[in-house]
């Protein structure tokens, strides 16, 4: 048996008591499993983000936390779709999106765009972008993009983006942790 790993100073390494010890979803999980497994990714703090689109002219949009940076060149963006989202088939079909990364004091508008169905827009201060898109005011920062690819993903649509333009402001970001927005 090898011995246990020591550090850089000679100090064994601590074997967490089993309670803490990792937990093995099995292939189909049951609901609680799902709540842990869901629970412990919420100890993971993300920006918080609403993705704009039209849909035969009109505006739809859903927030999203699932958003990330995948490349610099070429500029690269990506972010998940629920396939049970009522907007879901905007996002499998159409080409041009924004997402908008939602600035402090915006859980509101975050709140809007995360309830299913409705008018999302109505009584909101939006633009039409050039890019195509939807304009939320106030964001901490926009990213125009066009879809480059999609990926099956489980329960969800991996929509791969290719910034076309950007805006960025000095204004501080909406986060999400452990179920509940933060702020800096």
């Amino acid at each position: 048996m090898d011995a246990p790993f020591r550090g850089g100073n000679g100090v064994p390494a601590i074997t967490p008591p089993d309670a803490h010890a990792p937990r093995v979803l099995p292939a189909v999980p049951a609901p609680e499993d799902l709540r842990a497994l869901r629970s412990a990714l919420g100890a993971f703090a993300t920006g918080v983000t609403v993705i704009t689109a039209f849909e035969d002219r009109l505006p739809v949009g859903i927030t999203v936390n699932s958003f990330a940076s995948v490349s610099l060149d070429p500029p690269l963006v990506l972010w998940s779709v629920a396939n049970t989202a009522t907007c879901a088939e905007v996002f499998r079909v159409g080409t041009a999106f924004c997402v908008h990364v939602l600035a402090a004091g915006q859980d509101g508008l975050a709140m809007n765009f995360a309830r299913s169905g409705g008018d999302k827009f109505g009584g909101l201060s939006w633009e039409h972008g050039d890019w195509g898109a939807p304009l939320l005011p106030g964001c901490t920062a926009e990213f125009h993009c066009e879809v480059d690819a999609r990926y099956p993903g489980g329960d969800h649509t991996i929509i791969l983006g290719k910034v076309l333009a950007h805006v960025v402001r000095e204004t501080p970001p909406l986060l999400f942790h452990r179920g509940h927005f933060r702020e800096f």
